[in-house]
C-alpha cells in the first residue's frame, strides 16, 4: 500500500509540470526538448499504449498539448484517461524515472520490452513535454 502510494506521488510529481516544447534528435536519439531520452514499449500495439498504473510510474508517458497537431511520422494517441500521447510511427512514447540528466538512457533494454528511439530526426514543435522535479 506504501509503495502503490509512493508511485502514485511519483507520477504526480513528474506530470505535474507539463508544457509546449519542440522534439529535438540528438546524437541519433529522440529527445525531448531538454534533452531527456524517449522510448518504446513492445507490449504498446500500433496507436494504443499498454502502460498505466505502476508501468506509467515508472516510465511516464509523453504527454501532449491540448492544442498539438500530429505532423508526419508523428502522432498522437489517446489514453484511457482522456489525455493525448505523442507516438513516432505509432508507438507511444515514454521517458524513464531512472534516467536522472539529458542524455541518459538507463531504461533501454529493460526488460527486454524497452527501447530508446533511434531516430535521429525532429520531432512536431507542437509537442508537450513535462520535465520532473530537479531535472
Amino acid at each position: 500500500m506504501i509503495r502503490n502510494a509512493l508511485c502514485a506521488a511519483l507520477l504526480g510529481a513528474i506530470c505535474g509540470s507539463v508544457h509546449a516544447q519542440s522534439v529535438v534528435g540528438t546524437a541519433g536519439l529522440l529527445t525531448d526538448a531538454a534533452g531527456r531520452v524517449l522510448y518504446t514499449f513492445d507490449k504498446d500495439s500500433t496507436g494504443k499504449s499498454a502502460c498505466y498504473d505502476q508501468c506509467a510510474a515508472l516510465w511516464p508517458p509523453f504527454v501532449a498539448a491540448a492544442d498539438a497537431r500530429a505532423t508526419g511520422e508523428h502522432t498522437l494517441v489517446t489514453r484511457s484517461d482522456g489525455s493525448r500521447q505523442w507516438a513516432v510511427r505509432g508507438k507511444p512514447l515514454y521517458y524513464y524515472v531512472g534516467d536522472s540528466e539529458a542524455g541518459q538512457t538507463t531504461g533501454d533494454g529493460r526488460g527486454g520490452v524497452w527501447h530508446v528511439v533511434r531516430d535521429g530526426g525532429k520531432a512536431p514543435a507542437e509537442a508537450g513535454s513535462y520535465r520532473p522535479r530537479d531535472y
